[in-house]
């Protein structure tokens, strides 16, 4: 499966399970405010980092199953997010690796 047929996928069946209802509701009308647009994205940006959080609680757990299947998730709500707003995220991920090959040792941070 390539990036692409991911954030797809994940988009369709994301909406198919009620999860971009919210979205439908703020933004489909053209009086839709920009902050309705941020709102909806920010929300969906939210359930990308409470998957991180679930993902940190495996590793706490020593639970690798749990994680490993918590960064599952993550992906595929980034590719969900990504899918719903017409992102290219693998000419996006191409891009910023290119980028980041010219970048120094950590990238001149201590960290």
């Amino acid at each position: 499966m390539t990036i692409k047929e991911l954030c797809k996928e994940a988009h369709e069946n994301a909406r198919k399970h009620g999860f971009w209802e919210d979205w439908d509701r703020r933004c489909s009308s053209e009086l839709a405010l920009q902050d309705d647009y941020n709102n909806a994205i920010a929300t969906r940006l939210m359930l990308i980092v409470s998957e991180l959080g679930e993902a940190l609680e495996g590793l706490r757990y020593s639970d690798m199953a749990n994680f490993e299947e918590e960064l599952a998730d993550v992906a595929i709500r980034l590719a969900d997010l990504c899918g719903g707003l017409g992102i290219d995220l693998e000419s996006e991920v191409k891009k910023k690796m290119k980028k980041n090959r010219k970048r120094g040792y950590k990238h001149g941070k201590a960290f």
